[in-house]
């Protein structure tokens, strides 16, 4: 599900903030590297971010270089355990471009999008106008969903877990596929609708007509199915946050262009309807 992460413990929330308030934070902002935008990555996570510089958190990267005035330099590690301890908390890097907002691993920038989970259907099946999860036509149809996800909650809340077929939620890009899995089982009947995080399955699927892609935003039981995305950088880097926060109000049209070109389903703050294109 990309970089859609459980909310850590009060013990971890309380070490960030610990870390945050510590004497020696203010001199974090120090290991900001002003002659680069250093980016944290994953070198396998298309449509994400892909070391061939495919993805579209590869041309936001871009964008912001260019506003800033300095190259983009890659630190590449894969999306797993160890990650941000790694790349951005270890200084090889300075920021993470794609981060749910309000995970205690790093410090939020303002979110530059929202996003929600979306259903995947052939465009030839009785269920292609399916448009949430309380459809009685699912209760007996096999469903694609990551395991671990919140979508995995809402199938089991439904009755609808018992015939889904799982796909693993943490793995290393480079070498698995979960998603491009997913959507091949579709195509091949292996089940009749899939489940994915939009940012992934919207640009996934954007071209083929033989699937539709509808986002997911009826559903009012909890957890919640959207997500604000932000910018990471390491605690107590307020001065850096607040720059790339400018960066971010000032060019959102265009932040916005490079999402929607590239597929990602955008919403509004809270979920409930798309965000006009423009």
């Amino acid at each position: 599900m990309g970089r859609v992460r459980a909310t850590l413990g009060t013990t971890a929330l309380a070490f960030a903030l610990a870390v945050a308030a510590a004497p020696g934070s203010a001199q974090v902002a120090d290991l900001v590297d002003r002659t680069a935008f250093r980016v944290c990555a994953d070198p396998g996570n298309a449509p994400l971010s892909h070391q061939d510089g495919s993805g579209f958190e590869n041309r936001l990267a871009a964008m912001f270089g260019e506003k800033l005035g300095v190259p983009v330099s890659y630190v590449w590690f894969p999306q797993v355990t160890g990650f941000v301890r790694k790349t951005l908390q270890a200084g090889r890097c300075d920021v993470v471009i794609g981060f749910a907002q309000g995970d205690e691993l790093v410090l939020n920038t303002n979110h530059y999008y929202v996003s929600t989970h979306v259903l995947i259907a052939r465009a030839d099946s009785d269920l292609a106008d399916v448009d949430t999860l309380t459809d009685a036509r699912l209760l007996d149809k096999r469903i694609g969903v990551v395991a671990g996800t919140p979508p995995a909650t809402h199938l089991a809340r439904n009755g609808l877990i018992g015939k889904a077929k799982g796909y693993d939620l943490v793995v290393d890009r480079r070498v698995e596929n979960p998603a491009g899995d997913m959507l091949a089982d579709l195509e091949a009947g292996e089940i009749d609708l899939a489940i994915l995080w939009g940012p992934i399955g919207g640009p996934l699927v954007k071209g083929n007509d033989a699937l539709v892609v509808t986002p997911l935003l009826k559903e009012e039981a909890t957890p919640r199915l959207f997500y604000r995305i932000t910018m990471g950088v390491r605690a107590g880097e307020d001065e850096w946050k607040r720059e790339l926060n400018s960066l971010i109000r000032r060019n959102q049209a265009e932040i916005d262009a490079i999402l929607i070109e590239a597929g990602v389903p955008l919403v509004d703050d809270y979920g409930t309807k798309l965000k006009p294109a423009g």
